[in-house]
């Protein structure tokens, strides 16, 4: 059959949770149920900047990529911000991931946007070798302070 990229639907969410249970344990990380509701509920708000696209093949959902935009300093036009890209396991390899970043670039272009850009674990060999295949890494070095 053939792989289809769309937006979130309503309907989308017990397949798209269980696709967040796996990227949440692929990074060693718990988010609290209300954040991932209210993560849900700004994808589904037209209003919202956050945007999902899913991986749909046999009416399954194979993969996300959650991404917004914001403005920037460096240009006049925004950015785009990929913040969450999964695929699952026993699909990884399939093109699912390229497909979704093929995607935002898409939208990216579309929109007027200066670009695209994310991040990854550097211990992520899998990802980075399909990242590395658009663009190798800027050189910069993330640093995260919680208040």
């Amino acid at each position: 059959m053939t792989l289809t990229i769309r937006d979130a639907i309503e309907s989308d969410e017990a397949a798209w949770r269980k696709l967040w249970a796996g990227y949440l344990t692929f990074y060693k990380t718990v988010v609290p149920e209300e954040v991932t509701a209210f993560t849900w509920a700004r994808i589904l708000d037209a209003g919202s900047r956050v945007s999902m696209r899913v991986a749909v093949e046999d009416g399954e959902m194979l993969g996300f990529a959650i991404h917004h935009y914001h403005d920037s300093t460096w240009d006049i036009a925004p950015e785009g911000y990929l913040e969450d890209l999964y695929v699952d396991e026993t699909t990884r390899g399939k093109g699912v991931g390229r497909a979704l970043v093929d995607d935002l670039i898409v939208i990216s272009r579309r929109n007027g946007w200066r670009g695209i850009y994310w991040h990854t674990n550097e211990d992520n060999a899998r990802a980075r070798t399909l990242y590395d295949s658009y663009v190798k890494s800027d050189g910069h070095i993330r640093y995260r302070l919680r208040t």
